[in-house]
């Protein structure tokens, strides 16, 4: 039996936190499903597209160990989990602020559907600080995220905040 698990995320930009848990990710399933999340409520700088675009380049040039999947999705994350058929729902955390929200998440997703596990991963110490809202304003005044995301993806801010 194929073990699928599903991390999900809005991607808006994809970091190197993010890549940091799905080379980690990779190694505890066979396939790995990347949800990138329309949720127009957080009002992304990047368009679903973009943000899809950017994940898929990052997963192709990784050597991956088992199968990945990017794929945009829209609705409850455990009815998202169920359509594709996995198991396991990835989750990375950097903080314990993260943990909070986090553990209310799982409490509901179990009295959804008891079947489908949470797996915590902790960002790599050196990610810790790193966070999407972050780099985004970092980059919207001027800084330098190069240490935070790939060149392409910088490339791609520098783009948005011309």
């Amino acid at each position: 039996m194929t073990k699928i698990a599903l991390y999900p995320g809005t991607f808006d930009p994809m970091t190197n936190g993010h890549l940091d848990i799905i080379r980690r990710a990779m190694k505890l399933c066979d396939k790995l499903v990347i949800g990138v999340a329309i949720n127009q409520g957080k009002g992304p700088l990047f368009s679903l597209e973009e943000r899809t675009e950017m994940v898929q380049n990052a997963v192709r040039r990784m050597k991956n160990t088992c199968e990945v999947e990017v794929v945009p999705f829209e609705g409850l994350l455990i009815h998202f989990v169920e359509t594709i058929g996995g198991s396991v729902i990835i989750r990375g955390l950097r903080a314990v602020s993260d943990f909070e929200y986090e553990f209310q998440m799982v409490g509901m997703n179990r009295k959804l559907n008891a079947e489908i596990e949470t797996v915590f991963l902790m960002a790599d110490a050196q990610n810790q600080a790193i966070a999407s809202r972050l780099v985004k304003e970092i980059a919207k005044l001027g800084g330098d995220v190069s240490s935070f995301v790939s060149p392409s993806v910088k490339a791609r801010l520098e783009e948005k905040y011309k």
